[in-house]
């Protein structure tokens, strides 16, 4: 059996929720079988619309095999569920929100694990450096959209393997104290972005065949990763981390260009987020070549900072104020981008209130609000409302069953 505290380490890979739960629906001498996941649905009011929406409900099924030598192997698959059908509103993950089949791939991998020499597996699944920011990630509605994990335009951070990479190969283990992460994607992709809203891949294609000069084609191969924590005491933890990437960008007009994406930087976590009482997290990070504006712009440089801050009460309402910021200053497009201003000015800053009531550990009602204070400038007014458009105001009531 895995060690307790190499299972902890675990558990932040398979799920991002503030409960990881999970129910045996079959074991015996040699295999287990385990269902987890949750339904989220939720009414929200944002960007002068109101809709119900799907609040990246999810389910996943775990498989553990015990081996000889007291290895383990094991394997997960998790698909999105989406209980409501389409959003029209973009309002903060944008590959959640754009889903419009009930089933959609969120992870899936397999793998070995032993008390001794760790865990290795193979797949789609979470990138280490998550790692390093999760403990901020607990905002239900409005989150994770300064700590580089969901990259491209609010995307799951598959490209280049901070928030759900693809093709990850990925090694875990414990000393100690210590737990660690070390990961490589190993795979050789190219995608097509263009500078134009509601636009498919497919017909983004067709435009840089044609040479237009709103179209980029990126060729992403190889990136590597890794995350430390340090577990200071039972309520501290330090976290730490670094994810590098190359890739070629090939513009419409047929410039060619080789980037380094880069992301590191630290995080201090107080608490545990379900137990009775405070728990405070922040974190921090510099990014170059990382991730896009609203436009789907490459972004030459940032600073990332996410802070959360939660109290517990005895009666199991759960107050939390949190506070994102994604500074890229202005002249922070790499060019050539045809419709890109040097005095054009990306700040993403939004704090969000709520109140969650825990019926039980997991069964939740919760109300959450934004509050937008962002910086989005542009010379072309058109363009500057593209930019600010998912970054409102807005408020949410919703429904969380744990599965």
């Amino acid at each position: 059996m895995i060690n307790n505290k190499l299972a902890t380490l675990l558990s932040v890979s398979i799920l991002a929720a503030p409960a990881v739960s999970a129910v045996e629906v079959y074991k015996d001498d040699k295999n287990a079988v385990s269902i987890g996941g949750y339904i989220d649905v939720r009414a929200i009011n944002t960007q002068n619309q109101t809709e119900i929406v799907n609040g990246a409900s999810r389910i996943n099924f775990a498989f553990k095999r015990q081996l000889k030598n007291d290895w383990e192997a094991l394997a997960l698959i998790e698909w999105g569920v989406n209980p409501v059908g389409n959003s029209d509103i973009v309002y903060n993950n944008r590959f959640e929100s754009i889903q419009d089949e009930f089933l959609y791939n969120r992870l899936g991998y397999a793998g070995l694990s032993h008390d001794k020499y760790g865990q290795i597996t193979i797949g789609k699944q979470w990138g280490s450096w998550f790692d390093v920011v999760y403990a901020t990630n607990y905002s239900y509605v409005w989150d994770g959209n300064a700590a580089g994990v969901y990259t491209y335009n609010k995307d799951d951070g598959a490209v280049n393997g901070t928030g759900r990479g693809d093709k990850t190969l990925q090694y875990r283990n414990t000393y100690n104290d210590f737990e660690f992460s070390v990961q490589t994607q190993l795979k050789n992709s190219e995608f097509y972005t263009c500078d134009v809203s509601n636009i498919t891949e497919a017909q983004c294609q067709t435009k840089w065949e044609a040479g237009d000069a709103t179209a980029q084609k990126v060729e992403f191969n190889y990136t590597f990763g890794g995350a430390v924590t340090y577990n200071v005491t039972n309520m501290l933890t330090l976290t730490a981390g670094i994810n590098r990437g190359e890739f070629d960008l090939h513009f419409g007009d047929g410039t060619t260009r080789s980037v380094e994406d880069i992301i590191y930087g630290a995080g201090i976590i107080w608490g545990n987020i379900n137990a009775p009482g405070l728990y405070a997290a922040a974190n921090i990070n510099k990014n170059e070549n990382h991730d896009t504006d609203n436009l789907g712009r490459l972004i030459k440089e940032a600073v990332g900072i996410e802070t959360f801050v939660s109290y517990r009460f005895d009666n199991d309402f759960r107050p939390f104020i949190a506070y994102n910021l994604f500074d890229a200053g202005d002249d922070y497009v790499i060019q050539p981008n045809f419709n890109a201003d040097p005095n054009d000015v990306f700040k993403r800053q939004f704090a969000v209130f709520g109140v969650h009531y825990l019926l039980d550990d997991n069964t939740q009602l919760y109300i959450e609000a934004r509050k937008d204070f962002g910086d989005f400038e542009s010379a072309n007014k058109e363009q500057q409302a593209l930019m600010e458009q998912s970054e409102d105001d807005g408020i949410t009531i919703g429904f969380r069953y744990i599965l």
